[in-house]
């Protein structure tokens, strides 16, 4: 089994039944990396595996801290043997260390998990942001006004959303420039 697929069965079975919404934007998600196969070339394979797998940390039998980039990735670490481009991936997709900072989770982040090549945060960071709840293509800008209307103006994920915005739209910058090049 390709790592692909490896990754889609295991994201399939945390997620599709207990938590069906979360497992349509994962499929989005990983629609979205697999079209950037043009721009990114041998890394192709590994992005859409993090898509599928970047949001594990929601479902149910992986909660721990209750940061999803945390849980997912010591779950990929320490269960799935999964390797450590996919790991940090995990960890640090869509700018969540500042997310780990409002948990009081910084260190625990960034000492477990060094982040991963700019390039493909990016990339990763893109498909996150601008791709919906249900899995359709959303535009950046929507995407986080859509998790701050779910959460709230109060909450520590709008917070960290507001403070990410830069970091998130320069990664969608940078991949919308490079597929302009393409």
């Amino acid at each position: 089994m390709g790592h692909v697929e490896w990754a889609r069965d295991l994201a399939e079975r945390l997620l599709a039944k207990p938590l069906p919404r979360r497992w349509a934007h994962t499929q989005g998600v990983a629609a979205r990396a697999a079209s950037l196969a043009p721009i990114l070339g041998d890394d192709s394979d590994t992005l859409t595996a993090a898509a599928y797998l970047h949001d594990i940390g929601y479902s149910p039998e992986l909660v721990d801290t209750g940061f999803h980039p945390l849980d997912g990735a010591r779950y990929l670490r320490d269960i799935a043997g999964a390797d450590e481009t996919l790991r940090r991936l995990v960890a640090h997709h869509s700018c969540a260390v500042n997310e780990a900072a409002e948990r009081d989770l910084y260190d625990a982040l960034t000492k477990e998990f060094l982040p991963e090549r700019r390039e493909l945060a990016d990339a990763l960071t893109y498909c996150d942001m601008t791709t919906g709840p249900d899995g359709r293509h959303l535009d950046v800008l929507d995407r986080l006004a859509e998790i701050r209307s779910r959460y709230g103006p109060d909450h520590l994920v709008s917070r960290s959303i507001t403070v990410s915005t830069p970091c998130i739209l320069a990664a969608v910058c940078s991949i919308e420039a490079a597929l302009r090049t393409r």
